[in-house]
């Protein structure tokens, strides 16, 4: 009992100190970092590590090989060597064409019927006849022979004709036809029938022509019919069995491998060499120095990725399946063409890890993996530089080509430039490392192409995934929420279209001063969009929605008006991830007012009968205050939107004076404390306003009355036709 308790007691040690580890920040990360170096390690090592017999045809044999056990099995390399010999003796099965003959005979009757149609034809004199032959005929004859047979008689031409057609239907409608290999065999033996037909030479010659230009096989071989055969002679050889004894030597040492030593011992397992620890541990101490120089460079110039483990656990994931692919690509062998094989290392999709890093990450760290998974990628290949450089040129094209995405289907875009600059890039190793040009030429296009395409798909296939695994908004993401066909969208413009419009001018200005501070343009402009979905659920309550003079809150309570107005932030945000938008957009949705004051309610609350009672911590929204630039920016936006919407004079004075003010109160009241603007962006910020601002609310002509004008030209018209008066009282 003492003993299972004592065994209880340590199991249940062991289990919290495990527990307690697993939770160590330390602990995980160092696991995660020994798992990804030993996988990239196997990766790379594959090649390095032999299979079951390291010795190859014509190497020294290092030992004596013995075998330890009597076996028989079956030596595959001869059976297949015995049958497809037994297959190249089987007959060949033609099948004969009847077209061929009639086609045949058909060219030889419009050939002869041309030349005894010069020949009878009697207006032509005879250089006439002997150029139109010269025309006609498809071979050559010497000249006097053509001029003999322009002067002969259109029915010995016929009368030739007629033999050649004879003598060609002997030979091809028998039932064998004539076969390719038969074919010239068919020609002289044509070629002797005229001989006996003792024509004149320049007949003779004729027939001959004609012969070896039209006569042509038409027997052709049956695949499927002689593949049967073959089939069934095969299958009557046996299997070539081989006898091993116990103890039988299969090799000596200093001896020379030959394939039945490899076949042997590959049956026997006898050759399982220790494994080259020094080359993996050697791959492994290398891959440990890149790993470190990419966390140092995040340690220096990107803490944020650098302190968030799961990003570092994304960066590793996509360097590795981008690798694996790779590893699957370089091994395809491809037997036909050794040479076009060869070249399969271009086709590593190193474009893919540079856009989804440069997508979800970061376009410079991007830039630097791209550099060290070429430098792997070399070691991946025999140290192949060629293939290392081109994965370079490709993946940092496809990190500028996703560098500034619009929509959708820039992605595609970015395959076709990245296939545009693999082209370039194989084209040019392909002429430093001497490839012959048309297989050059064949394969960058079609290597390039393929390894373009195939980047654009992996990385649009793993990006949704990546995204909803690791919790990261994408710039496509934001995109396919900025459409206006959005379910969130389309109900604010139906149901709220005065938050609508609002949002949409507050997303216009926003957007520009985040591009002019350096922040995230495309989620500023987004986040505007939704940043006050909440008032769907109420939306008769904000003024911009109010299409008549009622106003409801004249009929309630400041404190329950108050109530009203800052429940739109929490309902934003249910809504947000009942719809599951990205944390971006939600912190905006919930950050975008701050803690800021409700001036108009509060005022009026202390204009009550109990103003001792207010308190001004009622009045305020429950915040949290913006966290980042882009949630500052949308709150300042905002609020500068909806004030300049109710100034009555908007000259360019007014308004830039009140967008100074409303960025002062917020900074006085602390609604930017724990944000990173600076003063220096507040300034760049309020100038971007008041540009934006001052497109939208430009100043417009002032036109008259049109019915004033209207009556005042009536009256001139009245005026010029009433009489003057003059001569009428003599």
């Amino acid at each position: 009992m003492q003993l299972k308790l004592t065994f209880g007691s340590i199991k249940d040690k062991l289990t919290a100190v495990l527990s307690l580890l697993v939770r160590h920040r330390k602990v995980r990360r160092g696991s995660a970092a020994i798992l990804f170096l030993s996988l990239l390690t196997f990766i790379l090592t594959a090649n390095i590590v032999p299979n079951k017999v390291n010795l190859v045809v014509g190497q020294v044999s290092p030992k004596t090989f013995k075998a330890e056990k009597s076996i028989v099995f079956e030596d595959k390399n001869k059976t297949y060597e015995q049958r497809s010999q037994a297959a190249e003796k089987v007959d060949k099965v033609y099948s004969r064409d009847p077209q061929v003959s009639t086609g045949v005979q058909k060219d030889i009757t419009e050939l002869t019927g041309k030349v005894w149609e010069i020949q009878g034809d009697n207006s032509l004199d005879q250089a006439d006849k002997v150029a139109k032959l010269h025309g006609v005929l498809p071979f050559v004859l010497p000249v006097a022979e053509i001029e003999a047979l322009a002067e002969a008689l259109p029915a010995t031409t016929q009368q030739v004709e007629g033999s050649l057609k004879t003598m060609v239907a002997g030979l091809l409608d028998t039932s064998e036809g004539v076969s390719q290999d038969r074919l010239e065999d068919a020609k002289k033996s044509l070629n002797s029938q005229i001989a006996r037909m003792s024509l004149p030479k320049y007949y003779e010659d004729f027939s001959v022509g004609v012969i070896d230009r039209y006569f042509r096989p038409n027997a052709f071989i049956n695949l499927e019919e002689t593949k049967q055969k073959q089939e069934v002679a095969m299958a009557l050889i046996p299997p070539t069995m081989v006898s091993v004894k116990e103890g039988e030597k299969i090799i000596g040492e200093g001896e020379i491998v030959t394939e039945d030593h490899l076949v042997k011992l590959q049956a026997l397992g006898l050759t399982r060499p220790n494994l080259p620890w020094t080359s993996i541990l050697g791959v492994f101490l290398l891959m440990l120095m890149l790993v470190v120089v990419v966390l140092f460079y995040l340690y220096q110039q990107n803490r944020d990725i650098y302190d968030h483990p799961g990003l570092i656990y994304l960066l590793g994931i996509i360097v590795l399946v981008v690798l694996a692919v790779g590893k699957a690509i370089t091994a395809i062998n491809v037997s036909q063409w050794p040479e076009f094989g060869a070249q399969f290392g271009f086709m590593v999709p190193m474009a893919a890890a540079g856009m989804l890093i440069a997508i979800l990450l970061d376009s410079r760290l991007a830039v630097l993996v791209v550099a060290v998974m070429s430098l792997i990628l070399v070691i991946m290949t025999d140290n192949q530089i060629r293939f290392g450089l081109v994965g370079l040129v490709g993946g940092i094209s496809g990190v500028y080509s996703v560098s500034k995405l619009s929509q959708r289907g820039d992605l595609v875009r970015a395959g076709f430039y990245t296939s545009g600059a693999n082209i370039v890039a194989i084209f040019v190793m392909g002429l430093v490392t001497g490839v012959p040009f048309g297989l050059l030429i064949s394969s960058s296009i079609a290597l390039g192409v393929t390894n373009g395409i195939l980047s654009s798909i992996l990385t649009n296939g793993a990006l949704p995934f990546l995204e909803h695994t690791f919790r990261l908004t994408s710039p496509v993401r934001l995109l396919e929420l900025s459409h206006p066909n959005n379910i969130l969208l389309k109900r604010l413009l139906t149901e709220a279209p005065g938050t609508y419009h609002h949002s949409i001018i507050v997303g216009n200005l926003a957007e520009a001063a985040a591009e002019a501070v350096g922040g995230d343009s495309l989620l500023v402009r987004v986040g505007a969009y939704y940043h006050d979905i909440g008032k769907i659920k109420r939306p008769y309550f904000f003024i911009e929605n109010q299409m008549t003079c009622d106003n409801p809150h004249d009929k309630i309570a400041p404190s329950l008006s108050t109530l009203i107005l800052t429940s739109h932030v929490k309902d934003g945000v249910e809504m947000a991830r009942e719809h599951k938008l990205p944390q971006g957009i939600i912190d905006i949705i919930e950050q975008h007012h701050g803690g800021g004051l409700v001036s108009f309610f509060y005022h009026k609350a202390l204009e009550s009968d109990r103003p001792e009672t207010v308190t001004e911590e009622e009045y305020r929204y429950e915040g949290p205050k913006p966290q980042t630039r882009e949630a500052a920016i949308v709150m300042l936006a905002d609020t500068v939107e909806a004030a300049v919407r109710s100034l009555n004079n908007r000259t360019p004075g007014r308004v830039e004076g009140l967008v100074r003010k409303i960025i002062k109160d917020k900074l006085n009241d602390g609604q930017l404390e724990e944000s990173d603007l600076t003063f220096k962006d507040l300034n760049l910020i309020a100038n971007s306003f008041v540009r934006i601002l001052s497109g939208i609310f430009h100043s417009r002509i002032e036109y008259p009355d049109m019915t004033q004008e209207i009556e005042r030209r009536k009256k001139n018209v009245s005026a010029r036709k009433q009489p003057t008066g003059k001569g009428s009282g003599g």
